[in-house]
């Protein structure tokens, strides 16, 4: 199948297991789970996931098994979303083309609908027997740490908010874009390698393909954020400009992100040359985020 196809089957998958996984919404307290699944079920190019399994494949084949943990990346990932949306940080009233989960179910459940998807993915990474001990503590602890203050995205968070408005400074943007989205985009690569036991080469491969991709997504996202339209990215459109946030073409203009965005697409792809034609697919997604429009 093509990449497209690819994209398709995968994402489908990840939707079937993601709704496995997901209280129903008929299951008491009906709101909490009502609000989780709006913002889970909104859409979203699931490429966390994707990314988990295709690492996944290119150490080791098929992995039909990795769309478990590969679930506990986009559980993590909404989350995130539901509470950078919220009024006290990014204040938006979209996301993924629907209402933000604040604004259908208020901030309070809101939050706690964050609260409870990022729980919950843990759960889920917990009780997947099927994968060793020893890779499921791994996989646990690598989706903590991306997640958290020290070079994660919460501290890229911080950074962020702590950043608008001010003067811009290129080490705190490379910070804030290499934690805030790369770290997760990172951890997505380097769970697909400890899912399918990577060796430490084809592991360092992984992580720098990782962090390459990651600040090339972010950087793209920056440049959306002043070229496309609300419609087209899903949500409010040049909110950086007017939170002041630190960004990219703010700081080096609209051409030169792009050149730097393909660097590190470049750089990405070049990482994994050792891991062969298994990585087929992280080599086409590489260049997919680097095209994209939304």
């Amino acid at each position: 199948m093509n990449l497209t196809e690819y994209l398709v089957a995968r994402r489908a998958a990840v939707d079937a297991e993601l709704e496995r996984l997901a209280p129903a919404a008929d299951v008491r307290p009906t709101t909490i789970h009502r609000a989780m699944r709006h913002s889970l079920f909104a859409g979203g190019k699931r490429i966390r996931p994707i990314l988990l399994w295709a690492a996944a494949e290119a150490v080791s084949g098929e992995a039909p098994g990795a769309v478990t943990p590969a679930c506990s990346l986009e559980l993590v990932h909404t989350y995130s979303l539901i509470h950078d949306d919220l009024p006290a940080l990014d204040n938006d009233d979209f996301r993924r083309g629907v209402p933000t989960c604040h604004k259908v179910f208020g901030e309070a459940m809101a939050i706690l609908a964050g609260d409870a998807l990022l729980t919950r993915a843990f759960q889920v990474l917990a009780e997947a027997d099927s994968i060793p001990h020893d890779r499921r503590v791994a996989l646990i602890a690598e989706l903590a740490a991306a997640a958290g203050t020290i070079d994660g995205m919460i501290g890229g968070q911080v950074e962020d908010l702590e950043a608008e408005g001010k003067p811009l400074d290129a080490d705190r943007l490379h910070y804030i874009h290499r934690s805030k989205t790369g770290a997760l985009l990172r951890a997505s690569v380097v769970m697909g390698g400890i899912y399918a036991g990577a060796d430490e080469r084809a592991s360092a491969g992984l992580s720098e393909y990782g962090r390459r991709i990651g600040l090339a997504f972010q950087i793209v996202d920056d440049i959306l954020d002043v070229t496309a339209d609300s419609a087209t990215l899903g949500k409010t459109a040049g909110k950086d400009v007017e939170q002041g946030k630190a960004t990219f073409p703010a700081l080096y203009g609209l051409e030169e992100s792009r050149r730097q965005a393909r660097e590190h697409s470049n750089a990405a792809v070049a990482a994994i040359e050792p891991l062969g034609l298994n990585a087929i697919r992280l080599r086409e997604i590489a260049e997919l985020v680097i095209s994209r429009s939304s």
